[in-house]
């Protein structure tokens, strides 16, 4: 009998294949062709701003956005220079005044703007930028600190009221007593940095900061001076020696004597014998050699001492100190004073204590010939020559000179205002400060104050010169040895040379000139203003000079200065 029978069970290859979900499928289709349009959204309009400024961009205002390089540049010089070039209205102690950006030695820096911007193939992000709202940029400029202070100087001329210090002199044998009065003056440092500040903003008037410049001498001190003035001149003074004598008059007295401020808050009387033995010195003692401080003088070469020398005469300064003290005390108005010999300030056993044996530097600069620059060149080095700088001490250009003058002997010459050329008493003594620049620098020496001109001048070497300016700029440089140093000046028609005697401490001072970089362009104007003067146009740039300083086959000293040089205007004058 046969058993129950299992049911027939279908083959496994007979079912159905489930399906596959289409959209597994599309999801890399529709990913790879996302990629390929996001890419070609990029791609495309990257590919059109890739040659020139990324669109979009301004500057102050001015779209430069798709435009080549050379193209924005042009459009800056046409409509972003004009407008920040405009006189910036400054108002100063209620006085309305203008500061022209130019004299002043601000400018567009175009090149550095242009550089700023974005150009060449942009990036995503920039991209975008460029697409929904683009970017501002700041202007670059350039500030030339020796104009803008001179001119922030030209404004503080004119509106400064100094203090005025108590004082008691004499006007035609008077006595007139000066009250201390309180003074206003131009914070000149806030003035440069708002000035500096103002330059790319709207031209409204801006207020420069006035400050209180309040007197020290006390009211008091001048109520007692009075007092004191008046006894001085109620009486001549009699200076006695050797059995002779000679009256002082009251009018040489009054005219001689003065109540000075001390600093302190107290006056105390001045008084200038040596000016006031004129005349008078011959009565008491025969005719004398004045004194004569030690030197050297330079032969084939080489120095050679020039002694001091004593010379007989009246010591001028204790009789100045008899004066004050009868002034002050009373007394007895005649003054013994005795024949003797006056002693030189500097001695031979001093100068030959501060060791200058050698030549230790030496600079020569070329002009050419009979201007009226040369007239100041050669006046300020004969100022200069022989003047003696002890160790660690600093010497300052304008303080030994002093302010140029037509009393001293300075002409009227050219001189840099701004990007122009214009005439001032004492111009062109730039080159004297270039040429001691260049020896004190050569020789090791600190350079502690110096600045260059706003643009190249050929004649002088890139990067290692100075201008000055009075009493603003200066030149400033440490004698940083053990030694003294002496400074010898000598010129002719076409030239200029300053040396500096003193110990040589180094076995060589090099200097190394950089390529000049970031060049830009100078610009064209005519001009038919009165006294225009034509100049000839030169590239701006900046150099690097480093100096080292080497000893005993060892650098102990190496630095590097960096100079940035404007364009030189070309300017036409047109004028006849």
């Amino acid at each position: 009998m046969a058993g129950p029978q299992e049911p027939e069970r279908p083959e496994r290859s007979a079912l159905p294949e489930p399906e596959r979900p289409r959209r597994s499928r599309r999801l890399p289709i529709l990913l790879s062709v996302l990629v390929i349009l996001v890419a070609v959204a990029y791609l495309a309009p990257a590919a059109l701003m890739s040659d020139s400024v990324l669109r979009g961009t301004r500057v102050g205002g001015v779209d430069i956005g798709g435009l080549k390089v050379t193209e924005a540049a042009d459009r800056l010089r046409e409509q972003l220079a004009a407008k920040i070039g405009e006189p910036i209205p400054v108002l100063a102690d209620r006085r309305e005044l203008t500061v022209d950006p130019v004299r002043a030695g601000m400018a567009l820096d175009v090149v550095s703007t242009i550089q700023a911007a974005q150009s060449g193939f942009p990036s995503p992000p920039q991209v975008w930028r460029a697409l929904t709202g683009g970017v501002d940029l700041e202007p670059r400029v350039t500030i030339g600190e020796a104009e803008l202070a001179r001119a922030v100087g030209r404004l503080a001329a004119e509106v400064d009221k100094e203090p005025r210090e108590g004082r008691v002199a004499f006007r035609n044998g008077e006595v007139v007593a000066y009250q201390p009065r309180e003074g206003r003056v131009l914070d000149q440092r806030a003035a440069v940095e708002a000035i500096r500040g103002a330059f790319l903003a709207p031209r409204v008037p801006l207020s420069l900061p006035m400050v209180a410049a309040r007197p020290k001498t006390a009211p008091e001190a001048v109520e007692k001076a009075t007092v004191l003035a008046r006894k001085a001149v109620q009486e001549p003074i009699t200076l006695t020696m050797n059995g002779r004598q000679v009256v002082m008059p009251v009018a040489t007295i009054a005219a001689h004597l003065a109540f000075v401020a001390d600093g302190a808050g107290d006056l105390r009387p001045r008084f200038d014998a040596r000016k006031a033995l004129a005349g008078l010195e011959s009565s008491l003692i025969d005719s004398a050699r004045a004194p004569r401080d030690a030197g050297y003088e330079v032969v084939n070469g080489a120095l050679r001492l020039v002694p001091a020398r004593e010379g007989e005469g009246v010591d001028d300064r204790a009789l100045a100190a008899a004066v004050v003290e009868l002034v002050l005390s009373g007394g007895s108005r005649t003054i013994p004073v005795e024949p003797g010999i006056v002693a030189p300030r500097v001695g031979d056993a001093e100068i030959k204590r501060l060791g200058i044996k050698e030549k230790v530097s030496e600079f020569t600069t070329a002009h050419p010939c009979c201007a009226a620059r040369v007239t100041n060149i050669h006046t300020m080095a004969d100022a200069v020559d022989g003047h003696l700088v002890r160790p660690g001490e600093t010497f300052s250009l304008n303080g030994v000179v002093g302010e140029r003058t037509a009393a001293k002997g300075y002409l009227p010459a050219g001189q840099i205002v701004g990007n122009r050329t214009e005439d001032g008493v004492g111009g062109g003594v730039s080159q004297f400060a270039t040429t001691l620049f260049n020896a004190a620098y050569r020789g090791g020496f600190e350079d502690v104050e110096h600045m260059a001109h706003s643009y190249y001048i050929s004649r002088y070497p890139a990067g290692i010169e100075a201008t000055v300016f009075w009493p603003s700029v200066d030149l400033k440089w440490r004698n940083d040895s053990a030694y003294g140093v002496l400074i010898k000046t000598a010129y002719t028609g076409t030239s200029l040379t300053v040396s500096l005697w003193s110990t040589r401490r180094y076995d060589k001072v090099e200097l190394i000139s950089g390529e000049r970089r970031n060049v830009t362009p100078f610009t064209r104007e005519t001009s038919d203003a009165p006294g225009c003067q034509p100049m000839g146009g030169g590239q701006g740039f900046t150099v690097d000079v480093t100096r080292t300083i080497t000893h005993k086959g060892a650098q102990v000293a190496r630095e590097t200065k960096s100079t940035v040089y404007r364009p030189q205007l070309n300017l036409v004058c047109t004028r006849r």
